[in-house]
């Protein structure tokens, strides 16, 4: 498995980011999205050790077009510059929480959690958070966990959710719009050998965190 062919046809195209270069080059880009599938392979079956729900998922149901939907942008570039993959065992689509992989020239990441969810959906995790707080503290505060994922959310309210004290001492994991969670990796990362080890460990670690959102995410699927 190359994955150096992904990164010099990302690099590439982010110079180039044009129709015509794009259907120039078409045959790298079809390499380079191989190498990515065959990547995307590898996790799956190193995740499926210890999440069989993910086990039999192929590459194609995880990926995305690399086409940019351009209508409500002002950046009219056709093309994405990166290739990504969310295993999902409920489908990429769905609020389930899975495994997303980010490969971008300098700014590639592991990560994972729900993003734009639902508000009765967003309102039940917030809820559970807050009823369980002290099991879901042991798990983004365990340093096993937050080695990889030192930040729950991307997006914040500046106070307290509708419905939920002000006073409450962890308030921070009730203000997220979502729940996400991510590893930055460097480019490397990718182009080492070992690079599935080091995958499965950061993965096991969101796994804990994702089985604590989807008890109560999956009652909404």
């Amino acid at each position: 498995m190359d994955t150096s062919v992904v990164f010099r046809f990302l690099k590439e195209l982010a110079a180039n980011n044009n129709r015509e270069w794009f259907n120039a080059h078409r045959d790298r880009y079809e390499a380079a999205r191989q190498a990515f599938d065959d990547l995307l392979g590898t996790v799956i079956n190193r995740l499926s050790v210890f999440d069989p729900s993910v086990r039999g998922i192929e590459p194609k149901d995880c990926t995305y077009r690399i086409y940019r939907d351009t209508r409500f942008s002002e950046d009219k570039t056709p093309y994405k510059t990166h290739f990504g993959g969310y295993i999902n065992a409920k489908g990429k689509k769905s609020n389930h929480c899975g495994y997303y992989i980010h490969v971008e020239p300098d700014n590639c990441m592991l990560a994972g959690g729900s993003y734009c969810l639902p508000s009765p959906v967003l309102r039940a995790v917030r809820q559970a958070v807050y009823d369980n707080i002290d099991e879901f503290r042991s798990i983004v505060e365990d340093p096993a966990f937050s080695r990889y994922f030192p930040v729950i959310g991307e997006n914040f309210l500046k106070g307290a959710p509708k419905g939920f004290p002000k006073t409450f001492p962890y308030l921070k994991y009730l203000q997220c719009k979502e729940y996400t969670v991510a590893c930055h990796v460097p480019d490397r990362f990718f182009l080492q050998p070992g690079f599935a080890d080091q995958a499965e460990d950061i993965f096991r670690q969101l796994k804990r965190y994702a089985d604590f959102l989807n008890y109560t995410i999956d009652d909404f699927e």
